[in-house]
């Protein structure tokens, strides 16, 4: 199965990420940080969609450090002593970086036990929250990081993603996306400054199409009738694919 439409244009290099221009702008403060190559401990906060972890996996390929990636709504005891267990080992030898996401689901132990390697560099920490970090992660894990709050996209940024969406859709499918005027502007107003939830919006219209004569070459168009256009929201995405067969599509000329 092809994994999400988000997952296949996550960006790879920080000029591909959409908003966080004031993190991430020339000359701004977390690229300045991720452009010198010395990685401090940090902890990104902000709701969900926006770029945490895009951001956490550019820095991991730009550093050549070990990986480790865990959330904390199902990471355990054994899994921090996984990642603790490389200290000192091969795998260490460009150091060790752990995304841990959802930070504030780790109780105070579990967060304590990170606390002497990440202070003597033996480990680098990026945490991600969307909560506030002051209320819900461990004062001396704060201590020890930098908070960056990254924003929702503006729906300007959110356009030029979403047009991107439907030329690789297009490329995808291997036949031409017509679409309305007023459909992007719809969908970038209705996600929310959520990426993800826009992408997920123009996979599912994608994905609604009827196919053309001989299952190829028809040319379909999306119209700002379409619900999901409208309302890219978790209620609207659940709706049947019929009615959104009839909603969304019409045979191009």
């Amino acid at each position: 199965m092809s994994s999400p439409l988000a997952e296949r244009l996550r960006p790879k290099t920080l000029d591909d990420v959409v908003g966080q221009t004031h993190l991430l702008g020339a000359g701004k403060p977390l690229r300045r940080i991720i452009e010198s190559g010395t990685i401090p401990n940090m902890i990104f906060y902000g709701p969900s969609g926006i770029g945490k972890t895009t951001v956490a996996s550019i820095i991991a390929a730009r550093t050549n450090m070990t990986l480790h990636i865990l959330n904390g709504t199902q990471a355990g005891v054994a899994d921090i002593k996984s990642v603790i267990a490389d200290v000192g080992t091969f795998a260490s030898m460009n150091g060790i970086l752990l995304y841990l996401d959802e930070i504030q689901y780790l109780n105070k132990k579990q967060q304590q036990s990170l606390l002497s390697y990440i202070e003597n560099g033996d480990i680098t920490l990026i945490a991600s929250t969307t909560e506030n970090p002051y209320f819900a992660v461990f004062n001396a894990v704060i201590s020890r990081s930098t908070v960056f709050e990254f924003k929702p996209v503006s729906a300007a940024e959110m356009e030029a993603a979403v047009g991107r969406a439907f030329r690789i859709l297009s490329e995808e499918q291997g036949a031409p996306i017509r679409i309305e005027d007023g459909v992007i502007p719809h969908i970038a107003l209705g996600s929310g400054g959520d990426v993800r939830k826009a992408m997920n919006a123009a996979e599912l219209c994608a994905l609604s199409a009827e196919p053309g004569e001989n299952g190829t070459g028809t040319a379909m168009r999306i119209t700002t009738s379409c619900r999901l256009c409208r309302n890219p929201s978790a209620a609207a995405m659940r709706m049947p694919r019929s009615t959104m067969r009839r909603g969304c599509w019409r045979r191009g000329i």
